[in-house]
C-alpha cells in the first residue's frame, strides 16, 4: 500500500510539473485595444526631389566624387536619380539578343522604309548571323536631351531649347525623355517624362557658365537610361558648341562605355560655326561629335547657323521613328569576350545602293555584366589626350 501511495505522490509532482512548465511557455493573454487616438493631421512626407541641381554621376566614378555640405543628397554609387534605389540594367528581351537599330537611306539621302527581314543581312567579325527578331514600326524610344550650359552658349539656348521640344513634339506620344544640361558638371534638371511643360521648364534652367564636362555628361546619362528607362529602344541627343574641356573621362573610355552598355544611339548637334568652329579647337570637337554619333549608329550634325537646329531636330524624330529593329543570337560564345564588329547589309531588287546605318559593334554580356577580360581593359584605359 505504501509503494502505491507513493506511485500517487510521483505522478502527481510530475503532473504539476508539467502542466506549470507549459502554462510559463504560453503568451501572456492580450490587453484589451484601447480606442485608437487621432493622430496630429501633418503634410504627408515626400522622398526628396532629387531634380534639384544635384549633378548627374556615373555609377563607375561616384566613388571618386566627394559630397559637398551643401549638397547632403548627393548621388551615391549605383543611386538611381527618381528612384532612390540602387540601379541595373533591366533587360526588356532576350539577354543573349544583339539588338540593333538600322536607318536604311537610298542614294538620295531618303529613308527607305519598304524593306523586308530578308532584304537584310548581318555580320559578326565578318561571319553572317541568322536574324531571329525583325520589327520595323514607331517603336517608342526613351530619350535623353543632354544641352550644353556652358558659357558660350548663353546666346543660343532660347533656340536651342525651343528646337528640343519640337523634337519631343514630333515624336512619338509614348516616349519618355528626361533633361540633362551640362558644364563643368552634369544637371539632371527634368527626370523621365512626357509632360511637354515639364521638359520646357528643365530645360529653362539656364545658367550659362564654365567649362564643358561633355564626356562626363554623356556617360551619366547613358547610365541613367540603362537604370530608369521604362522603353528597351534608347536614344541620346547632345547639342553643344564647343571641344570637352573638363571631363574626367576621355573620348574612347566614353565611347566604349555606350557600347558596353550596348545602350543607347547618340545624335549629336554641333553648334560650331562662327568662333567656336575656327581652329583645332573647333576641329577636335567635331571629330569627337562625329565618332560618337557613328560608333553608336547615330549621326552629327554642324548647322551653319542657328535658324537650321529647329529643322535637324524634326530630322531626328523622323530617324528615330522609321528605324528597323532587328536582333540575332550570336555564333560566338560571350566568355569569349572582346568587341565585336557588326555590319548590317540591305539590297532589295529595284534599289540602287542602300547605305545602312547602325552601330559599329558591341561588348559581349555574361549573366548582364561585362567579361572581367573587358572591364580590366577598360580600367587600364590612359588618361585623355590633349
Amino acid at each position: 500500500m505504501r509503494l502505491c501511495n507513493k506511485r500517487h505522490i510521483f505522478f502527481f509532482f510530475l503532473f504539476a510539473a508539467s502542466f506549470y512548465a507549459v502554462l510559463a511557455q504560453s503568451p501572456a493573454p492580450s490587453q484589451p485595444a484601447s480606442p485608437p487616438q487621432q493622430a496630429p493631421s501633418r503634410p504627408e512626407q515626400q522622398p526628396p526631389l532629387t531634380v534639384d541641381r544635384d549633378p548627374i554621376v556615373s555609377p563607375d566614378d561616384a566613388d571618386n566624387q566627394p559630397v559637398s555640405p551643401s549638397n547632403p543628397n548627393a548621388l551615391k554609387p549605383g543611386t538611381s536619380l527618381d528612384r532612390g534605389q540602387k540601379g541595373g540594367f533591366t533587360f526588356r528581351r532576350d539577354v543573349d539578343e544583339v539588338v540593333l537599330s538600322v536607318t536604311v537611306l537610298d542614294d538620295n539621302g531618303r529613308i527607305v522604309n519598304d524593306l523586308k527581314q530578308d532584304d537584310f543581312h548581318i555580320f559578326e567579325d565578318g561571319v553572317q548571323q541568322t536574324i531571329a527578331s525583325f520589327q520595323h514600326q514607331d517603336i517608342p524610344v526613351s530619350m535623353g536631351l543632354l544641352v550644353d550650359n556652358s558659357g558660350s552658349m548663353r546666346d543660343k539656348r532660347l533656340a536651342v531649347n525651343a528646337a528640343a521640344l519640337d523634337l519631343v513634339k514630333a515624336s512619338n506620344p509614348q516616349d519618355e525623355a528626361f533633361v540633362v544640361n551640362f558644364s563643368d558638371e552634369a544637371f539632371i534638371d527634368q527626370d523621365f517624362t512626357a509632360d511637354i511643360t515639364k521638359l520646357r521648364d528643365g530645360l529653362a534652367h539656364i545658367d550659362s557658365k564654365g567649362g564643358t564636362a561633355l564626356y562626363d555628361a554623356v556617360v551619366a546619362s547613358a547610365d541613367q537610361l540603362a537604370k530608369g528607362a521604362k522603353k528597351s529602344k534608347q536614344v541620346l541627343l547632345i547639342v553643344t558648341d564647343g571641344e570637352d574641356n573638363a571631363s574626367s573621362l576621355n573620348l574612347e573610355q566614353t565611347i566604349r562605355r555606350v557600347q558596353d552598355l550596348q545602350g543607347p544611339v547618340v545624335y549629336s548637334i554641333g553648334l560650331l560655326f562662327g568662333d567656336s568652329g575656327g581652329g583645332r579647337e573647333g576641329r577636335r570637337a567635331k571629330r569627337a561629335l562625329q565618332m560618337l554619333s557613328q560608333e553608336t549608329g547615330g549621326i552629327a550634325y554642324f548647322p551653319k547657323s542657328l535658324e537650321n537646329v529647329d529643322q535637324i531636330c524634326a530630322e531626328v524624330a523622323r530617324d528615330i521613328r522609321n528605324q528597323y529593329t532587328i536582333g540575332y543570337h550570336s555564333t560566338k560564345p560571350a566568355s569569349q569576350g572582346g568587341f565585336r564588329i557588326v555590319k548590317v547589309q540591305a539590297s532589295a531588287l529595284g534599289r540602287s545602293k542602300l547605305v545602312v546605318r547602325t552601330r559599329s559593334g558591341y561588348y559581349p554580356k555574361v549573366d548582364g555584366k561585362s567579361t572581367a577580360a573587358d572591364k580590366a581593359a577598360a580600367d587600364q584605359t590612359g588618361p585623355a589626350k590633349q
